[in-house]
């Protein structure tokens, strides 16, 4: 494989596979990840993403096929690979009596930077995390978040183009995983991110280029608008305010009659759902016929199905 990956692509697999004795963990993997991009990297428990990610960083070999992070080889045993990648894994270990500008710099030290670069870096990344507060804080002491963000922290101290996350928010609780999506919503464009979750409302909110892995098998990969709107139900949602209520019979009779409506189903009498057979006459006109017979709304969209909904049908 080239050392120099002209196509913009960060993140490059070739049939790559591993496994162990009788037990195939990965299957043959093809993938290409553009530069820039938040991958989210989906599967259940046991599916292969962990071991997805040691292979990419080198730290188990494949069985077959190879990989390669910013243009360099990382299944062939190249140490030059470790210095284009970041990696946190699931359970992130630290030195519990240093402070996190003392880890840092431990960590730039390792990574040969000089004296000056890594202060100037450290500075950097304790705003990025937002860990200034803390700086001269003993880790030991840390929430589950900011155990993460200082996590994420080492893992740029290089300033490597591509990251990969091993589930960094399955042990967090509501307030740790919003600061760490937060901050990775923050790296698109200027890092490459690969995040590997069985979060799928995490995946959803964050990546905008989507895999999703079975058994070891890559099953798909979309962008994250486009695979949303491959399973999007042909069904719009009418919340009506209770000044109007009930919903007249004669609206109901003139909605099932049009010939763009397949079903109308009153799920409570404040919420109507309207299947439809065309939706780009029903976006013309559903709306009208409400409007005719001045009905108060206080909701109207257009069903979209979850990640979740979507991830449960392909992977049964």
């Amino acid at each position: 494989m080239s050392s120099q990956d002209n196509n913009g692509i960060a993140i490059r697999c070739v049939g790559l596979g591993r496994r162990y004795g009788e037990v195939e963990a990965v299957k043959g993997l093809d993938l290409a990840v553009p530069y820039g991009s938040i991958f989210g990297f989906l599967g259940r428990n046991g599916a292969g993403k962990t071991t997805t990610i040691r292979l990419l960083t080198g730290l188990a070999h494949p069985t077959n096929g190879s990989a390669s992070v910013a243009g360099i080889e990382t299944t062939n045993g190249d140490a030059s690979a470790r210095e284009r990648f970041g990696y946190l894994p699931q359970d992130p270990a630290f030195y519990n009596w240093m402070t996190p500008r003392e880890y840092l710099d431990y960590v730039g030290r390792l990574f040969g930077m000089a004296p000056k670069d890594r202060q100037r870096r450290i500075d950097e990344l304790l705003e990025l995390v937002e860990l200034q507060d803390a700086a001269r804080r003993r880790i030991g002491g840390f929430s589950g978040g900011m155990y993460q963000r200082l996590g994420i922290a080492q893992a740029l101290i290089h300033e490597p183009p591509v990251l990969f996350l091993d589930e960094p928010t399955s042990s967090l609780d509501p307030a740790g995983r919003y600061e760490v999506l937060d901050l990775l919503a923050g790296l698109r464009g200027s890092v490459t991110v690969f995040l590997s979750s069985h979060i799928l409302a995490d995946v959803e909110r964050v990546c905008d280029t989507i895999g999703i892995i079975h058994k070891g098998k890559l099953l798909l990969v979309s962008g994250r608008d486009q695979l949303l709107e491959r399973y999007a139900v042909n069904a719009a949602v009418l919340h009506f305010d209770r000044d109007g209520l009930p919903v007249p019979e004669n609206f109901l009779a003139r909605l099932n009659a049009q010939p763009w409506v397949a079903k109308v189903t009153t799920e409570d009498e404040r919420k109507l759902c309207v299947s439809v057979h065309d939706v780009a006459a029903a976006k013309r006109n559903l709306l009208a016929l409400v409007v005719e017979h001045e009905l108060l709304l206080t909701r109207y969209e257009w069903v979209r199905p979850s990640l979740e909904e979507i991830f449960m049908r392909i992977s049964a």
